[in-house]
Order: structure tokens, then sequence, then C-alpha cells
């Protein structure tokens, strides 16, 4: 009886370890994108000359091509553009004003406060950055 529970539980740990192993194996084997991320950001700055790269990423989509997805600023317009990781094709390109970060505005400028009309300055006296004035 204690050898045939022994011969189970082995061959069980075995059946775990060639399955772990091949997940392993299978996830290591995935093909590099022919196109670099490099040769994306190219591909979309020829699409917005004189633009900036804000961000960049590898987006599989499994049954769909996998793609680049590179986002660039020219002046105050954001680009979203989409790059065939394998044919280095542009799939998709989307273009929207850009967005203003309002808090960091007004704290280096030293815009009104819309409540009460006063200036802000851009000084506070917090202190301990709990978001709670420290008066």
């Amino acid at each position: 009886m204690q050898i045939t529970t022994k011969i189970i539980v082995a061959s069980a740990g075995v059946m775990a370890l060639v399955a772990g192993g091949s997940a392993a194996f299978a996830a290591a084997n995935q093909p590099a994108p022919k196109v670099s991320a490099e040769q994306a950001i190219q591909i979309a700055q020829k699409e917005v000359p004189g633009s900036w790269v804000r961000e960049v990423g590898f987006d599989k989509r499994g049954t769909q091509p996998d793609v680049w997805d590179v986002e660039l600023v020219k002046g105050d317009v954001e680009h979203e553009l989409d790059i065939d990781a394998a044919t280095g094709k542009l799939l998709k390109k989307e273009s929207e004003a850009a967005e203003s970060d309002d808090d960091a505005t007004n704290s280096q400028t030293g815009a009104q406060n819309p409540q009460d009309g006063s200036q802000t300055g851009g000084q506070t006296d917090d202190q301990d950055d709990d978001d709670q004035d420290d008066d």
C-alpha cells in the first residue's frame, strides 16, 4: 500500500513539473516583435513631425496583431498611434487636445482662487503633505 501511494505522489509531482516546465517553455518561446520600440517611435514621429514622445508600450492582443502603443505630444495636441509590431504598419491614429494640469499651473503661476478670488501666489502653509492647511 505504501509503495502505491509513493508512486502516485511521485507521478503527480512529475506531472506538475512537466506541466509547469511546458508553460514556462511556451512563454519563453514567444517571438520578439520584429519592429523594435525605437523603430515604432521613428514611424510614429514621421506621422507627427516635430512631436516628442510621452509614452511607449507594447500591447499583446492575443488573436489580433501585437502593437506598439506610442503617445506623442506636439504643441497642445496629444497623438496616440498603434504601430503593428510585426510589420511596422500604422494601424490607428487618434488626436485630441492635450489635458492641462490646472493644479500644477495654479501653484506655479499664482492664479486666483476660484472660490473667493484671492491670489494663491503658489505658496501654502502646508508643510506635511496631508492636504490640510497647517494654520
